[in-house]
């Protein structure tokens, strides 16, 4: 985890598998604890489920292309000779 990044401390419930499945990837990446399987677990499986718009490298992509230079394509004419439609 990165120094920056904020802490929030929770108390939470968890069945017995999910204890289990939590020691394992703490074992498996070599982390000194339950929080950072936590960590790993949400954030690897929040990487799957966000939508394209959500993800930082998105957006990340989306900010270079606003600071392109825009080009004119005119008509819908000059656009299919352009692009060879």
């Amino acid at each position: 985890m990165a120094n920056r990044d904020k802490f929030i401390q929770a108390m939470i419930e968890i069945p017995e598998e999910v204890n289990q499945i939590l020691n394992i990837v703490k074992a498996r990446y070599n982390l000194k604890d339950k929080s950072e399987a936590i960590s790993k677990v949400v954030t690897d499986y929040g990487l799957e489920i966000l939508e394209p718009q959500l993800r930082p490298e998105f957006i990340e992509r989306m900010s270079n292309v606003k600071e392109e230079k825009a080009i004119t394509i005119g008509g819908i004419e000059e656009f299919k000779k352009r692009y060879g439609l």
